[in-house]
């Protein structure tokens, strides 16, 4: 008999927020004979870009249930000054070197009021929703997809209200994620926000983690968690590269990409300090940076001497994103921290380019990259000339990034949904 599935997803396509592409992917793979998936997302997400072109990966036999985001972002751009079509920056909206007024009052209301996200809203809307479809369909399990972190909170409230079991996925860690490094919450906030995610966890079947140290960090602050948790890596999906048309152009110069949005604590200055060397030594390179960067690595940028050699492209579609990874020379990846293993680490082993990746005490990114043979890692406060005279002896092995395809990953995830 099948199993019907309830995901929780706040980011769903047209939505070009790289957090869906986990959920989307494993989702669809997923034997269709063996799991009926009902996704409860948002109606419309205002703050990330559109990509139109994931919709093609929606089935259209999927039951896609809809509520209102409630999202404070639009309320945000009038107190800030932003008109209603001017792009909400993800890698400003939480910056400390940003002194004007009312962008410091609005950090401080995101992070004491909104508990445990700017996102709560949606907590309001999207509960009634699933409970409507809950209130007539029987559903074997419910998945929550964080962050956002509120997506949780709906799955534990319509886990109790049916008794049904809840598989939370945490892409990255809740009371204490990144966002929150050197920014000021009250105690009463995080006391209730750790609350929350007690609560959660407590109540979980399963839960998932999308990298190893994030698990380990886990166990240790919960102990109720030991034989409930699974580590599943974000990885890549091998039939978005089947299509990619790549054509490599002949050039002098070497290009370098960097994509995904590159917040302040991720600023690698000793690879611009490099490459100044590098090109007064005759050698020819380009940096491109395809989605937001923070204003500290642009002028970081710009007092390294390569304000001319530098690129900022913006957002792009998703395949759009792939052809130039593919098409590049090396490529940049910037971990956050110490239990952070980014998404565009996996897709960037798949190009088979070599990698030059930045992180603090970050053995697991590390042990990928020398596994794969796909490159080199440095903290960000190494020097990395090493690297340039290496590089071109990089290339990830097939055989051990083919093991992150989603297609693999979900078949793991489909033996957990069994369990429960």
């Amino acid at each position: 008999m099948k199993k019907k599935v309830l995901f929780i997803s706040y980011f769903w396509p047209p939505s070009g927020k790289a957090s869906l592409h986990w959920p989307l992917d494993i989702i669809r793979h997923l034997p269709k004979d063996e799991i009926e998936p009902i996704i409860l997302t948002i109606d419309e997400d205002t703050f990330s870009e559109k990509d139109e072109s994931l919709l093609r990966k929606v089935d259209p036999n999927w039951v896609v249930l809809k509520s209102k985001a409630l999202e404070p972002f639009n309320i945000y751009r009038k107190f800030i000054g932003k008109k209603k079509e001017e792009k909400l920056v993800a890698s400003e909206s939480m910056t400390i070197e940003n002194k004007n007024l009312p962008h410091r009052i609005s950090l401080w209301i995101r992070l004491n009021l909104f508990i445990p996200d700017a996102r709560i809203g949606w907590h309001f809307t999207a509960v009634p929703k699933g409970k409507e479809f809950l209130a007539k369909n029987k559903v074997d399990a419910i998945v929550s997809i964080g962050p956002p972190h509120s997506s949780h909170l709906i799955g534990l409230r319509l886990s109790k209200a049916f008794s049904i079991p809840h598989i939370p996925v945490l892409m990255d860690p809740w009371v204490d994620i990144i966002y929150y490094k050197n920014l000021k919450r009250s105690t009463l906030t995080k006391r209730i926000d750790n609350r929350f995610e007690k609560s959660v966890l407590s109540n979980a079947r399963q839960v998932v983690f999308v990298t190893k140290s994030t698990e380990e960090d886990y166990l240790n602050k919960y102990r109720f968690l030991k034989e409930k948790t699974n580590v599943l890596y974000w990885g890549y999906d091998e039939d978005d590269f089947k299509d990619v048309k790549v054509e490599r152009e002949m050039r002098d110069e070497k290009i370098i990409i960097h994509a995904g949005n590159l917040f302040a604590y991720q600023n690698p200055k000793n690879l611009w300090k490099q490459l100044k060397i590098e090109i007064n030594n005759g050698n020819k390179y380009k940096i491109r940076f395809i989605g937001t960067v923070n204003q500290l690595i642009l002028d970081s940028i710009k007092e390294a001497g390569l304000e001319s050699c530098a690129e900022y492209v913006g957002f792009l579609p998703y395949r759009e994103m792939l052809k130039q990874i593919l098409e590049t020379d090396i490529l940049l990846v910037c971990a956050s921290e110490t239990r952070h293993v980014p998404g565009k680490l996996f897709e960037s082993l798949r190009t088979g380019n070599p990698i030059i990746a930045f992180g603090d005490n970050n053995e697991e990114v590390k042990n990928i990259i020398q596994e794969s043979n796909a490159g080199m890692m440095f903290s960000y406060s190494e020097n990395v000339g090493e690297f340039f005279r290496k590089y071109e002896h990089f290339s990830s092995s097939f055989q051990k990034t083919s093991s992150f395809n989603r297609k693999k990953i979900a078949e793991v995830f489909k033996k957990i949904l069994e369990h429960c």
